[in-house]
């Protein structure tokens, strides 16, 4: 075993080889970390075998959380490939475009590597890269973000010493394994320490449930929409006792949300806000922060933020992605607890009528108005109304642009406005800004409705 994160996993099996490792809770099967070790190896001969040269070679995983994804990954690790994980629901044609994207030669599905048919050397790889994280790119294509062994290790430690993830702990795995979060929070801690990851059945709150009732897990890396199904579900007070630690990240958490949670279940939910260039930034550690909205928590271990002009600042740490230093494209400040306060992104001012305007600025005026929970605005250059809005809220579009009008300029006022129950997420559990950018861009029609089912009603404009 050559590579960092292999001499890694190395260690970690010789310190318990006997000791559960995986656990696949759709099929109650079980994979010790020796277990796991041999199906890597079989999985690295049949790589070497069926591939030319296979030294930093860059390989697609598409495989659902499981054993088999932990075994594909640690045998391409041992082979000296460069794993690329993706998402298993993509289908074989977007597969095969990412693959030309990011410069991939094979890809591991339905168990067997299979050749990428217009194959080509990975651009711009260096020797200590270990992986390529996928970030959803502009095009519709992911975007590739490789990786050192060094890198991703050091975000595995931070995130266990600042949230205080024990190599006794059992992650319940509900989200990727292959997205940044996923590797950060339930594949670090795993290769780094041995932390035993229990697979979920399901996402949906009767089967987490169930799968927390057999298998007892301790730590819960979760996303916003399934701690709000959690919340509101019928779930008895005591069906998450196993529970100590619960973990929200990928999008904001409403406040509403985590106070439902903690009433119904007793847990605190703990925000956490990262980035794929950085890793882990800041942490929630009281759960105080996410219950009020107040901020995402204060900086990881051994991470640095450094402030900017205009809301701007930097992250360094050993994890961060390229030459340790990153500017995320969010705009933050630092509150008197020293925590992280997010103020929208550093790439949304338009102009309208000459005058600049903070599209971002509009939106947490719209968040501070009571009866709204989040809000999205969107300019429509060239369009009659020339700011376009969405917000979660059960007001009429007429009473929230009533109180807009008292707390905005009225050029920064949305000309149309558009009532949710709820934001549509994607597969990561984040706030889907295409489809709302689609639907905001739409004509005032029953079209609009139909393209987002959650959407209750358009206004006229006034």
């Amino acid at each position: 075993m050559e590579s960092l994160l292999a001499r890694c996993w190395a260690a970690t099996l010789k310190d318990a080889p006997g000791a559960t490792a995986v656990i696949d809770a759709a099929t109650g099967k079980r994979w010790s970390r020796y277990a796991l070790e041999r199906a890597a190896a079989r999985i690295a001969k049949s790589y070497q075998s069926c591939v030319p040269r296979p030294w930093h070679r860059r390989v697609i995983i598409s495989v659902p959380n499981g054993g088999e994804w932990f075994s594909v990954f640690l045998g391409l690790v041992s082979a000296g490939a460069i794993p690329v994980p993706i998402d298993p629901a993509e289908p074989l044609d977007s597969l095969l475009a990412a693959s030309a994207a990011l410069g991939v030669t094979h890809y591991w599905r339905d168990g067997q590597f299979s050749q990428v048919l217009r194959s080509r050397r990975t651009p711009g790889r260096v020797r200590s890269e270990c992986l390529v994280k996928l970030t959803s790119g502009s095009s519709g294509i992911p975007k590739g973000l490789p990786a050192t062994g060094k890198q991703m290790m050091a975000d595995g430690r931070q995130i266990c010493a600042t949230m205080g993830i024990r190599p006794s702990d059992s992650n319940l795995a509900a989200i990727p394994l292959g997205y940044s979060y996923g590797l950060g929070n339930l594949v670090m801690p795993l290769v780094l320490q041995g932390t035993r990851v229990i697979c979920a059945s399901s996402s949906l709150p009767h089967a987490l449930a169930a799968d927390a009732a057999r298998y007892k897990p301790t730590v819960f890396p979760a996303v916003p929409p399934v701690l709000k199904a959690l919340a509101a579900s019928d779930l008895a007070a005591g069906s998450l006792d196993s529970l100590r630690l619960v973990i929200s990240a990928g999008s904001p958490l409403q406040p509403e949300v985590a106070q439902a949670f903690h009433a119904k279940f007793g847990t605190r939910v703990h925000g956490f806000y990262g980035t794929s260039e950085t890793g882990g930034i800041a942490y929630d550690r009281s759960g105080e922060a996410t219950m009020a909205a107040r901020s995402v928590g204060t900086p990881m271990e051994g991470v640095r933020i450094d402030s900017g002009r205009g809301g701007t600042f930097s992250v360094s740490s050993a994890a961060v992605l390229g030459k340790g230093r990153f500017a995320p494209a969010d705009r933050a400040l630092t509150n008197e607890w020293g925590e992280l306060v997010l103020l929208g992104r550093t790439d949304r001012a338009v102009k309208i009528a000459g005058r600049r305007v903070d599209l971002a600025e509009i939106e947490r005026a719209m968040r501070s108005l009571p009866g709204i929970r989040d809000a999205y605005v969107h300019a429509l250059e060239g369009a009659d109304s020339v700011l376009s809005a969405a917000a979660v809220s059960d007001l009429s579009p007429a009473e929230i642009r009533r109180m807009l009008r008292l707390r905005l300029a009225p050029w920064k006022v949305p000309g149309r406005i558009l009532a949710l129950p709820d934001f549509p997420v994607t597969g990561r559990g984040k706030t889907d800004f295409n489809a709302l950018r689609q639907v905001l861009s739409t004509p005032r029609t029953a079209t609009s409705i139909s393209t987002l089912s959650a959407a209750r009603q358009i206004s006229a404009r006034t």
